[in-house]
This record gives C-alpha cells, sequence and structure tokens, in this order.
C-alpha cells in the first residue's frame, strides 16, 4: 500500500493536502512514563526498603505497660510489708520493757534476736522497695539494659516471694513472674531497644 492509497489506515484522509507527521516525543527515551516510574527510566521505582525488622514501636505496648503497672503494684505492697515489719519490731520492744517478761530471760533474748532479725528486714525491704520504685520509673525511657535489670529483679523478687515470705509473699511471686514475662517477651525487647531521639 502506498501513502497516497486510500485503503491506507495510515494515510492522510483523501482531499487534504498530505503533511509529513513529527513523531511525539515522550519523557523516558522513547517509554511512555506511568505513574510510579521515575522520570527519565522506564522501570518503576522500588518501593522502600526497611532494614533491621518491624518498625520500632512508638507507643508502649500493652503487656508493657501491664508490668509497668505491676511493679508499682509491687511497690505499694512493699510499702506495706515494711510497716508492717516495722510495727513489729516496735511491738515486740515494747513487749522486751514489759516490767511481768522482764524476769523471763529466755524471752528477753528471743525478742532481742527477733527484733534485730525484723529491723533487718525492715532495712532490705526498704532497699527493695527503692530499686523497685526506680526500676518502674525506667519503663518509659530506659534502655536495653533496664530491661535486663527488670528482668533480674522480678526473678530475685519471685524466689524472695517464695521463701522467706511464703504466704505474704504468694502475691509478689505471681506479679513478679508476670513482670519477667512481659518484660522478656518481643514486645518488651522491642520497646526497651526502640530508638531513642
Amino acid at each position: 500500500m502506498s501513502y497516497g492509497d486510500p485503503n491506507n489506515p495510515y494515510g492522510a484522509p483523501q482531499g487534504q493536502p498530505q503533511q509529513p507527521q513529527q513523531p511525539q516525543q515522550q519523557p523516558g527515551y522513547g517509554y511512555p512514563q506511568q505513574q510510579g516510574q521515575a522520570p527519565g527510566y522506564g522501570y518503576p521505582q522500588a518501593p522502600p526498603v526497611s532494614y533491621g525488622g518491624p518498625a520500632a514501636p512508638t507507643t508502649m505496648p500493652g503487656s508493657v505497660n501491664a508490668a509497668k503497672v505491676m511493679m508499682w503494684v509491687i511497690v505499694g505492697l512493699q510499702v506495706l510489708g515494711v510497716a508492717f515489719l516495722a510495727f513489729a519490731a516496735v511491738a515486740l520492744n515494747a513487749a522486751k520493757d514489759d516490767e511481768s517478761l522482764k524476769e523471763n530471760t529466755a524471752f528477753q533474748d528471743l525478742v532481742g534476736q527477733s527484733t534485730g532479725m525484723i529491723w533487718g528486714y525492715v532495712v532490705f525491704g526498704l532497699a527493695w522497695l527503692v530499686f523497685a520504685a526506680v526500676l518502674a520509673t525506667k519503663f518509659k525511657n530506659g534502655g536495653n539494659g533496664a530491661r535486663v535489670t527488670i528482668l533480674v529483679f522480678a526473678i530475685i523478687t519471685a524466689v524472695l516471694g517464695i521463701y522467706p515470705f511464703i504466704l505474704v509473699g504468694l502475691v509478689h511471686t505471681v506479679l513478679a513472674i508476670l513482670v519477667a514475662v512481659f518484660v522478656g517477651n518481643a514486645n518488651g525487647k522491642a520497646w526497651f531497644n526502640r530508638p531513642r531521639h
């Protein structure tokens, strides 16, 4: 078929003068540009690549927040325990000074030893209470070191809840085990290892 042939679909319409047509220029070296492609290239842009697994959490996960609340409950229980032990030590000292029991030397020796041991528990309980409160404040901004310290604290608290404070320490033991689980799981790891600005 020739250019002037009436059956040529690419030819100029009949009765109109023929003009040479210029090829239409498209961006991208002759390839049509599609949506999502970089200008000047025939390949689509790749999505951004993130390295290092899932994105870091921006808000504290629920399990980690629950562990923080449980730490504050442990602090509150320790306040009650220290107050109870201090009251018991003061009561034993008062009983020791009772005139009717002054002649009983066995009772005096037992009370003296018991009072000293109870005051030792009071001092230890106060130190453990302060340590627990400091760790409870580290949930918001603490790093992996705080996470490991909280795990160790929770494990030791669980053991101490079993012995020597068996009945009273049962609640401590359960709470400490839950804190260790919630801080030690993947959510806890992601929260404490997140990048800080």
